[in-house]
């Protein structure tokens, strides 16, 4: 590739600072990842075009979902995502008030969105950002019940593993908390935990980012203070460890089975493969595709992004300004 078809797209540009950093990887392919998704989603498996077809510009004749979006737009995926990673920047530390306020913003004025425009949200996140709007507290406002479960929060999280330099358990509570503004029962605060130490295991270059995720959260929850949130906890964690034995990756909104069909995605070779696996998976498959990108990300680097998808990606105005403070901040 020359420098001048590098400079064809602001996000394709990128690659002359950036092609080896795997921060930047993860962040641009968490918002790929999602905007290859967005016109597939709520599409089973069977009703997806054939496995090369997939593209983030979906083949002629495709009936798309959101099909009055662009092509290369994110979703609530990627701006709830830089919500956290500029609220982080400003903040200098996680603040619940002021990520909560940017959530908000992101619902009602567009904060975030390509185009100011936010034409996906999930079902319980909009009941949370509701009672948020009438004054709930963020630490309050989030669903508790077992069937609150979706992941609308490990969407987002994958910026605070990228930006947070303090140790695991320090990494883990910041999970748990950026997950209760609008999901707050146990399982979510661990699937977010969870996921942020596989992205340090990634950017560690350990050998075996998932086992050492599990055994280190497993560690940290073993010395939790309470004994009520110790055992919730520790049960959660094996109900996440269980999901291979009794189900399969699928593709669905849950996120113990976002957490599975990411690492079932991550199997394949190169970040095109990755991201048209999880695809292919169905249903909700914007989000699939952004967990599983982030990480593929930081695994294969910017340069390993196909460049096509780069030049396509929308709303490198929107997010650029925060790509630098993080390489600063790391």
């Amino acid at each position: 590739m020359t420098d001048k078809d590098s400079q064809k797209n602001g996000f394709a540009a990128l690659l002359l600072d950036y092609g080896s950093n795997p921060v930047i990887g993860g962040l641009v392919g968490l918002l790929v990842g999602d905007a290859v998704g967005v016109p597939y989603e709520f599409n089973a498996p069977e009703d997806l075009p054939d496995r090369h077809q997939i593209d983030m510009v979906p083949p002629i004749g495709f009936g798309r979902s959101h099909a009055g979006v662009p092509p290369g737009t994110w979703s609530d995926d990627g701006a709830q995502a830089l919500c956290l990673l500029a609220s982080l920047m400003d903040c200098g530390r996680l603040s619940l008030t002021d990520f909560a306020d940017r959530l908000l913003q992101w619902l009602d004025d567009g904060y975030m969105a390509v185009d100011g425009h936010v034409f996906d949200v999930g079902i319980q996140t909009a009941e949370a950002l509701g009672y948020l709007r009438d004054g709930v507290s963020p630490h309050e406002s989030g669903g508790e019940s077992e069937r609150d479960n979706g992941n609308g929060s490990l969407m987002r999280v994958l910026p605070l593993a990228l930006w947070h330099a303090a140790g695991d358990e320090a990494l883990v509570r910041d999970a748990h908390l950026q997950s209760l503004p609008t999901h707050a029962h146990p399982r979510s605060l661990v699937a977010c935990a969870f996921y942020c130490l596989v992205a340090r295991g990634y950017l560690c270059k350990l050998p075996d980012p998932w086992s050492w995720a599990d055994s280190r959260l497993d560690e940290i929850y073993q010395d939790w203070p309470g004994e009520r949130e110790r055992k919730a906890f520790l049960r959660e964690l094996d109900v996440l460890r269980s999901f291979p034995k009794i189900d399969h990756p699928r593709g669905s909104g849950y996120v113990v089975d976002t957490i599975w069909s990411a690492r079932k995605a991550l199997e394949e070779e190169s970040f095109q493969d990755v991201v048209r696996t999880a695809i292919m998976l169905g249903h909700d498959t914007d989000t699939t595709a952004s967990v599983v990108a982030g990480i593929a990300g930081i695994k294969f680097g910017l340069s390993g992004i196909p460049i096509r998808w780069l030049e396509q990606l929308r709303g490198f105005d929107i997010a650029e300004p925060l790509f630098a403070g993080t390489v600063k901040a790391q």
